[in-house]
């Protein structure tokens, strides 16, 4: 059941957090103001499953939870530079028109 919860968490991290704030107070015990994990939902959601999970587990970010940090935070930033490429090649798509001659 553990390796479910770690497979979710990696392939939708944002329904995980959705999850857990429904379910648990751990957002809260984690977190002091409700404005962080807001804020990584929507911008960093692996960052903020990282960080939570370091606070409430060694009630700091040190050692091998840093290390899961670190590697969150380079998941996001992959995933952030990623989407914004493949943004980029939608828009630069021209729809090509034959001419008639």
């Amino acid at each position: 059941m553990g390796r479910l919860w770690i497979i979710t968490a990696l392939l939708a991290p944002r329904v995980f957090l959705l999850f857990i704030w429904l379910r648990t107070n751990w957002l809260s015990r984690a977190f002091d103001t409700v404005l962080w994990p807001l804020l990584g939902f929507f911008l960093m959601p692996c960052t903020t499953l990282a960080y939570m999970a370091g606070t409430l587990n060694a009630q700091s970010v040190e050692g091998g939870w840093l290390l899961l940090l670190i590697v969150a935070v380079l998941f996001d930033i992959l995933h952030l530079g990623m989407s914004t490429r493949v943004q980029g090649r939608r828009r630069l798509r021209i729809p090509k028109y034959e001419e008639e001659l």
